[in-house]
């Protein structure tokens, strides 16, 4: 049985910045489970990136930890209104069959998930209670800054954003967690957290937050953008197609979305299916169980990038930092990268593409959720040209000048 502090290693580990870990500690230094959220707003369509946070759930579950996941359909409604309620309600339902869907494909246990809908409590009398008494301490100035690198910034903003920070803070409190769990973009938001909850007399509360994978296109990878993302529906095809336009010049490890998702997805997928070959896992049995390395591996490999044999064949991976600067190096190639993580996308989105295709159910919803945007094509406006017409129009027109001449001759 790991005791606490490597408990507290596994929750920890992999993660970009953790405020508030002393609690954690304290917790498992008693015995206890600690309880955390990790919440996702129902907007735009979910992708590969959400790999990162649901990994790393896994570890919590292997510590021990009680997690629930918060499907935050208030909170999607707020974000400068990107849908009506009712299109929130069906997407919803699809962000819980497609989670689900990632969780078994992984091998994550659901049994020990449990999935909340956010108005179920954030529209009760208390909770609003305690939101207005957060509307009465909260600056605007704080509310906005707080919000400003997970809510829209438009030029006039609308009252519905800047309650955005405040209903996640107190989420903390009415869903009875320990710490909440995010990506380092809400940090704005962890901070806000825990300087007005206590001021409400709540505990404050830890934070762990994950790094973001880049997008396919440098930058961040974002579901308003489909150029740098890829979906989990999408089909290989598609998957080819998109790692293959995806920026990852040759030497360059800055902003590469295919470098980093090996870093954040692969790598540690592949580490946990090696764990639980081993049988030191709480992950379940799936359809695929394969690391990402090849046959014949040496003892440590976690991830491998096949090359052609005239080029010295395929390499081997223990970490990050050696693919990253084999990479910077040029001793691995874009191309043979590239191929490696084309053939891991797609091996990770089979089984979630094949629940998809199996549930009727999941089938009508997506269509419900994402209804195909009618575009209405603009009919051409063809010019007539008529000589005829236009002959007459210029002898109406010259027809005065000619006579003002010939009246101006006649006066000299």
């Amino acid at each position: 049985m790991a005791t606490p502090d490597e408990k507290y290693e596994i929750i920890t580990r992999r993660l970009q910045e953790v405020l508030g870990g002393d609690s954690i500690k304290a917790i498992l230094a008693e015995g206890r489970s600690p309880k955390c959220y990790w919440g996702t707003a129902p907007t735009g369509r979910p992708h590969i990136g959400y790999f990162v946070p649901l990994t790393k759930i896994a570890d919590f579950l292997r510590a021990g930890v009680e997690v629930k996941i918060l499907l935050a359909d208030v909170h999607a409604f707020l974000d400068n209104l990107k849908a009506p309620l009712e299109l929130v309600a069906h997407r919803t339902k699809y962000y819980q069959y497609i989670l689900l869907a990632v969780f078994k494909s992984l091998g994550i246990p659901t049994s020990k998930l449990t999935f909340v809908e956010g108005s179920s409590y954030q529209l009760t009398r208390e909770y609003n209670l305690d939101n207005y008494k957060l509307c009465a301490i909260v600056s605007e100035h704080d509310a906005k800054k707080a919000g400003a690198e997970v809510v829209k910034q438009v030029e006039s903003p609308l009252l519905s954003g800047l309650l955005y920070p405040g209903l996640q803070a107190l989420d903390e409190q009415y869903l009875g967690v320990d710490f909440q769990f995010g990506g380092v973009d809400q940090r704005k938001i962890f901070t806000f957290a825990e300087l007005y909850l206590p001021r409400l007399g709540y505990a404050k509360r830890a934070h762990l937050m994950n790094t973001m994978v880049p997008g396919l296109g440098g930058g961040k990878m974002s579901s308003s953008d489909p150029n740098s993302k890829i979906d989990f529906l999408d089909s290989p095809g598609v998957v080819k197609k998109k790692i293959k336009a995806a920026f990852c010049e040759e030497g360059n490890v800055e902003e590469n979305g295919v470098l980093s998702f090996v870093e954040a997805v692969l790598m540690p997928i592949s580490q946990l299916r090696i764990d639980r070959l081993k049988g030191d896992s709480v992950l379940e049995e799936t359809e695929d169980t394969a690391p990402f390395i090849s046959e014949g591996a040496p003892e440590g490999t976690v991830f491998t990038v096949y090359r052609d044999i005239k080029y010295g064949g395929p390499m081997h991976f223990a970490n990050f930092a050696q693919l990253k600067e084999a990479f910077q190096e040029k001793q691995v190639h874009p191309g043979d990268l590239k191929s490696a993580v084309e053939n891991g996308i797609t091996r990770l989105l089979a089984p979630i593409r094949k629940s998809f295709e199996e549930n009727g159910d999941w089938q009508k919803i997506e269509q419900l959720a994402y209804p195909e945007a009618k575009v209405e094509k603009k009919k051409k406006k063809y010019t007539t040209r008529h000589p005829r017409v236009r002959g007459k129009m210029l002898n109406l027109v010259m027809s005065p000048l000619l006579r003002t001449q010939s009246t101006m001759r006649r006066i000299r």
